[in-house]
């Protein structure tokens, strides 16, 4: 066996080859599984792929890259990591795009518009085979995704849907999630619900009150506007929190009495909880809360919280399966399809709601 100095411990396809007898040509035919592979007899294959891997070596990814103009890696954009919404999905990503030998590149745009434009430009520079951008505010420079199709990228937004029809995209359906949280409150007698809506530029927020008011208006109940009230555009993925606190409080000044609340998304359901027990309102004996989007925190909250489940980390897979299929059209020189898929929300029934008092629902 060849020795290689301490300053170079790389295996090459030449030491490879000079180990098994065998000549480099023979040796990158097999180790790179050329079409001419299959000509190679068994027992030489064997041979070489047993020095290989006692060798120790490993392919150069770069060498690889520039033969077959191939990355097999997907850039993931997401918007912020503190966001708790965004693990279940990368998760799914991260399991799906193993399944089929890719590498994630991950970018964590900070909720900034530079910095997302940036690490756009840095994952083209890198030969991503494909994007996958987790995202559900509004500021993104919506062209500058559509010009992704012009470069024969596959590219999938998940949380947010674009306009026209060059990105795909995977999102859960907001309105029936929205009609799911207060059928489950009237269908338990509440009839007085005070609700914190989501914010303005939050592309999730008008579906989901949208839900909300078609529900009331087909059970003929009356949404009282004085216990409505909309948490402020924030990009700080735990203002939620803050403002389910905030605003619970100012509901509770207003003095008119309200069995149930309905929050924009968990985590401002958990804010809600907390600013009812300083209150010494009891929940859920006193007031239901139910929330939105089934975060991990959700099921370890005290009480555990009643919410709307979004399949997030299965819309992370759904959106690597998307890009994947755009990448194989790619290579088989075909039109790939805009796809859209709009997820189904599920109730999750834990122990922040209950059935109405008599005397709270006749007050």
């Amino acid at each position: 066996m060849k020795r290689r100095g301490s300053k170079d411990l790389t295996v090459t396809m030449r030491d490879v080859a000079e180990t098994s007898g065998f000549s480099p040509a023979t040796v990158s035919i097999v180790l790179n599984n050329a079409p001419l592979a299959r000509y190679i007899a068994p027992g030489t294959k064997k041979r070489i792929e047993e020095t290989a891997k006692q060798l120790g070596y490993r392919p150069n990814a770069m060498a690889r890259f520039l033969r077959s103009k191939r990355s097999h890696s997907v850039g993931v954009m997401f918007f912020d990591i503190l966001d708790p919404f965004c693990t279940p999905v990368l998760r799914g990503i991260e399991n799906a795009l193993y399944q089929c030998s890719y590498v994630p590149i991950f970018a964590d745009a900070h909720n900034q518009r530079n910095r997302f434009e940036r690490y756009l430009e840095m994952l083209l520079d890198r030969h991503v085979e494909g994007l996958i951008v987790v995202a559900n505010w509004l500021f993104v420079d919506i062209q500058l995704l559509a010009d992704l199709g012009k470069r024969n990228i596959p590219a999938a937004t998940i949380g947010w849907e674009l306009p026209g029809d060059t990105v795909s995209s995977v999102i859960v359906d907001n309105e029936a999630g929205g009609r799911l949280a207060l059928e489950h409150l009237y269908q338990l007698g509440h009839r007085k619900i005070a609700f914190i809506r989501g914010p303005k530029t939050l592309i999730d927020s008008a579906p989901r009150w949208r839900g909300i008011q078609k529900f009331a208006q087909s059970a003929g109940l009356d949404i009282d506007n004085a216990l409505v009230v909309q948490l402020p555009d924030s990009f700080d993925p735990n203002s939620g929190f803050e403002g389910g606190q905030r605003f619970t409080d100012e509901l509770l000044q207003k003095r008119k009495r309200f069995t149930a609340l309905v929050a924009f998304d968990d985590l401002t359901a958990l804010g809600a909880i907390r600013a009812l027990t300083k209150a010494g309102v009891k929940v859920p004996e006193q007031c239901s809360v139910i929330g939105f989007d089934d975060v991990p925190l959700s099921a370890l909250s005290a009480p555990a919280l009643t919410t709307i489940r979004q399949p997030l980390e299965a819309m992370g897979a759904l959106a690597v399966n998307v890009v994947m299929e755009g990448v194989n059209a790619s290579l088989e020189k075909r039109d790939a399809n805009i796809v859209r898929h709009k997820t189904t929300p599920e109730l999750v029934i834990r122990d922040s709601t209950r059935a109405a008092s008599q005397a709270g629902a006749d007050d």
